[in-house]
């Protein structure tokens, strides 16, 4: 509905356009943000204060293929109007560009009150029957100037979804090509300065960011656009074609921070603003889950022996979340248990105080089996339900996808809802759902034209059905994220000390989509075959990112060694208190793999670090206190693993971070 009521406002500012008759039309806010027209060349400039952060912007799409550009229009008249809606007041400069023989486009650079970034997106219409187009560029430029001309200048890749064991990545500027995806911060490591550029409309469009850098201190080029289809978005074809009588482009972030991080932070909130995150009004989960080390062994009596154990164990000894509440989840393999015994188990769960979740996959078949029936909708077999590209069925993690608007999906969802209903299940974890955003040949559904829109048509459905429980997204993409509360911020993570520094890579570049979801998911914490101090790094791990979930075997026969372990490393008060759902941020954006060093600020002033060590080698550090926003003087510090106090006296000090460990710290600063 947010979508809707900005989508309109802008098509309204459009209709009533107040020309201007300036040489070259300015808008400016409060901030010192300012969109500057230059009627010469047809492109625009973006001001932070004096400083140009971007010149010569303008739009490109394409057109019975063939690329277009604002600058091959002949004409362009301006309008300056005042601009309300969700993200609040201020001035919009719209462009209308115009030429006999090309189709009309009509570009609005959106500037609000007091924020520091502007908004942008334009619209194409031909002047007959209807427009088609599968690439949209908001924002094209080769002139970036707001990068210092020296030191450690870097861009981010930030993947479309989380398969694969894709990795987040720090660039270095200097090198031929870099695309990431729906968003990415181009900053200076040393000062933080950085602009942040990304879509914040997620309705229709795979957006990407292409840019090179033929040197250190900047980009060369950088464009913006709706249409990619890769094989990072999981793609075996074109992006699709959406065709309609007026087509509008993603609208576009883009902004300049003083620190890239608080950038990606309000990129965030600005997402947020478009599409709200999943209401939620409980605390965030902590629990068990059992593909940890169960998986297919699952059964009615190793998982209601696990419950027991969470309730006499762990629960009584602060492994519990701020609402006292524990959430047991049965992963893949729950469907070895009758009904009747899946209603037990949750009656179980509830008397021991525990919420009961379980597990589905919406978009995949995973039989591969063209032939065989569905359930659901005896009508129809699997071969009418795949999503197609280039005629063939899309597989992806050995599974083929399914068209989320096909109606047999519907009758799924209805049916598999009603059952969890029915045995009181209150918790589900999505899996595999980049499947149901892949570009496809067509849909059933005749208005779907991309990926993009046929997700959106089944994720509604799926909050339909299921919109009364608590939805995790496993394997996913970032966005559209209005969805579901929670979603793994990487793919699988198990035990050792690598499984934790893959699961903070994530937390490294993406620890801002807990702005967009409730909650990180930095999926389930595994203890069996490691050392201790890969367990505490690896708790570490989960209580600075989100969700705080477990996975070993706690079953009678599961490994009492694996048992002490949990006593020791769950049970600890002030580690716990921690895991309140809002994630770290990174102290540096430059690390070769992750970076190993991540702060919360608390409202009182209070800072929260934890620092890990991916090596097998004792390391030693500095405390970064400055870059931790801690000032010179008395500041004590808490090791929350050891339970000691000390005092910080000078401006730094040295810390020892055993082989594959991590450090906690709670710094407190003396107001005496």
């Amino acid at each position: 509905m947010t979508h809707m009521k900005l989508k309109i406002t802008g098509i309204a500012l459009s209709a009533a356009l107040m020309m201007c008759a300036c040489s070259s039309p300015s808008v400016e806010n409060t901030a010192g943000v300012a969109i500057k027209y230059d009627n010469t060349t047809k492109t625009v400039t973006l001001y932070n204060g004096t400083e140009k952060v971007m010149s010569g912007v303008y739009a490109s799409f394409k057109y019975c293929d063939k690329m277009l550009a604002a600058t091959d229009y002949a004409d362009c008249q301006v309008a300056i109007n005042d601009l309300s809606d969700n993200f609040g007041t201020g001035k919009s400069l719209t462009l209308s560009y115009s030429a006999d023989s090309l189709p009309d486009l009509v570009q609005t650079y959106y500037v609000y009150d007091n924020l520091q970034y502007v908004l942008t997106d334009f619209t194409v219409a031909t002047k007959y029957g209807e427009t088609a187009t599968n690439y949209m560029a908001p924002v094209n430029t080769t002139s970036i100037t707001a990068l210092p001309a020296e030191g450690d200048n870097r861009a981010l890749f930030i993947p479309f979804d989380n398969d694969c064991f894709i990795r987040y990545k720090s660039h270095a500027l200097g090198f031929d090509t870099l695309r990431s995806y729906e968003v990415t911060a181009v900053f200076n490591n040393a000062s933080r300065e950085g602009i942040v550029i990304g879509s914040v409309e997620h309705n229709v469009w795979k957006t990407a960011i292409d840019m090179q850098s033929a040197s250190s201190d900047k980009l060369s080029s950088l464009v913006c656009y709706g249409g990619v289809a890769d094989k990072t978005t999981r793609d075996s074809k074109a992006h699709g074609t959406v065709s309609e009588q007026v087509v509008k482009s993603p609208k576009i972030f883009v902004g300049k921070f003083a620190d890239w991080r608080n950038g990606l932070e309000t990129y965030a909130d600005a997402n947020a603003t478009v599409a709200a995150p999943k209401a939620w009004n409980k605390k965030m989960p902590f629990g068990w889950n059992s593909w940890g080390t169960l998986q297919f062994n699952l059964n009615f009596k190793n998982a209601t022996e696990v419950s027991n154990y969470f309730a006499s164990a762990l629960q009584t000894d602060n492994f519990l979340n701020a609402d006292s509440t524990l959430y047991i989840g049965l992963d893949s393999g729950w469907n070895a248990m009758s009904e009747e015994q899946l209603k037990k188990f949750v009656e179980l769960c509830e008397a021991n105080g525990q919420v009961a979740g379980i597990y589905w996959t919406p978009f995949t078949d995973w039989s591969r089996d063209p032939e065989r029936t569905i359930d659901a909708a005896p009508e129809y077999r699997n071969k009418d339900v795949y999503l197609y590209a280039n005629e063939k069925p899309q597989e992806l993690d050995g599974a083929y996808a399914y068209d989320p608007t096909h109606p047999a999906i519907e009758a799924m969802m209805k049916k598999t809802s009603e059952l969890f209903r029915r045995c009181g299940f209150k918790y589900v974890k999505m899996d595999f759902m980049s499947h149901g955003i892949m570009e496809g040949d067509k849909w059933y559904n005749p208005e779907i034209h991309t990926g993009v829109e046929a997700y959106n048509y089944g994720m509604q459905l799926l909050n339909k059905y299921f919109g009364d429980m608590y939805l995790n997204l496993s394997i996913s993409p970032i966005f559209p994220s209005q969805y579901a509360q929670s979603r793994r911020i990487a793919c699988d993570a198990w035990n050792k000390i690598k499984d934790t520094e893959y699961s903070l890579n994530a937390l490294s570049y993406g620890w801002w989509i807990d702005r967009v979801y409730q909650y990180n998911d930095a999926d389930h914490i595994v203890l069996r075959d490691a050392e201790e101090s890969e367990n505490r790094a690896r708790v570490t791990s989960s209580v600075i990112t989100g969700l705080y979930i477990v996975g070993d075997d706690f079953s009678r026969t599961g490994d009492p060694k694996v048992k002490e372990r949990a006593k020791k490393f769950l049970t600890n008060a002030e580690v716990n208190a921690i895991a309140d759902g809002r994630s770290f941020r990174p102290v540096e954006g430059n690390g070769e793999m992750s970076e190993c060093q991540f702060m919360r600020t608390e409202e009182d002033g209070s800072v929260y670090y934890a620092a890990f060590n991916y090596t097998d080698r004792d390391t030693t550090i500095q405390l970064p206190l400055q870059r931790i926003g801690i000032k010179a003087g008395s500041v004590e510090v808490k090791d929350l693993w050891e339970g000691t106090t000390s005092t910080i006296t000078g401006e730094t000090d040295n810390i020892n971070i055993p082989a594959k460990d991590a450090k906690l710290f709670k710094f407190v600063v003396n107001q005496k």
